[in-house]
């Protein structure tokens, strides 16, 4: 599918991949989040027009966009560890129950549909934008994080729709500790550690999951394409601690309608996708 693109239009696509991974690592290193929320849509964009076929493109999109998740939730942890603001013991704790639920929802992946997933990306993000829009002192749950297991099921519930969805899990861990007493910018330097414990296992079984599929794009490992991490996954790393610095310059109140509206935005573009 490849071969067909002239060599202007491979121009523009590599410049446009590069932009989507800059504007990615800015967002991981400000939210957290792995920048999945936004390279999930793009990379549809990208295969479709590639001619990857529909029933594939959302698998290809998520195991893609879990691969670039990796070192870009990395760079971020690093960088938000220097100012000594990620959880590590709540990390720790879900060292396991993360990947459990990461490889659970991989092996579903397999057997529904892009359209579906599309959906539980927009009702997730919808969730997500509410929370942060909305956001009031009353609708805190308690003053502290729940004991064990309860923890523990939050963790495995996060990775397991994550995979989902494609992204590195801080969208929902940015909700979740900050309902818990936490503040967003705690919030989101321990969902960049948490990206890594869910791509990881995520890029290992969306690679398995897709092995040997006739539809997939050129250079392809599973559902994984190699193309679009080599073009996109250097501007991601490059611009993580941009997005970092930024975080720690805003307030509270900012970076919960930054990250509200954003997840708008995603939510709306999913559901016109489908519909």
């Amino acid at each position: 599918m490849l071969e067909t693109l002239s060599l202007g239009s491979f121009v523009i696509l590599a410049i446009a991949m590069a932009g989507a991974g800059a504007f990615a690592g800015v967002l991981a290193g400000l939210f957290g989040i792995g920048g999945g929320a936004v390279l999930v849509p793009i990379l549809v964009e990208f295969f479709g027009f590639l001619g990857v076929p529909e029933a594939v493109r959302m698998h290809l999109a998520i195991g893609t966009s879990l691969a670039i998740i990796v070192p870009t939730s990395i760079r971020s942890y690093l960088a938000h560890r220097a100012k000594g603001a990620p959880d590590a013991a709540l990390l720790r704790s879900w060292i396991v129950v993360v990947p459990a639920g990461v490889i659970l929802a991989s092996f579903l992946v397999a057997v529904v549909s892009g359209d579906v997933l599309r959906l539980v990306f927009a009702v997730v993000a919808i969730f997500i934008s509410a929370k942060m829009l909305f956001n009031r002192s009353s609708w805190r749950i308690a003053d502290d994080l729940p004991s064990q297991p309860w923890r523990a099921l939050s963790g495995g519930l996060i990775g397991f729709v994550s995979t989902f969805m494609g992204i590195g899990g801080g969208n929902l861990n940015n909700v979740f500790m900050t309902s818990f007493g936490r503040s967003i910018h705690q919030a989101v330097a321990t969902s960049a550690g948490l990206g890594a414990l869910i791509a990881i296992p995520g890029v290992i079984t969306y690679v398995i999951i897709g092995w040997g599929n006739p539809d997939l794009l050129v250079l392809s490992l599973g559902y994984v394409n190699l193309i679009a991490v080599v073009a996109i996954m250097p501007m991601t790393l490059l611009c993580a601690p941009l997005g970092v610095r930024l975080a720690h310059s805003l307030t509270k109140r900012q970076m919960e309608i930054a990250f509200g509206l954003f997840m708008l935005v995603v939510a709306a573009r999913f559901i016109v996708s489908v519909f």
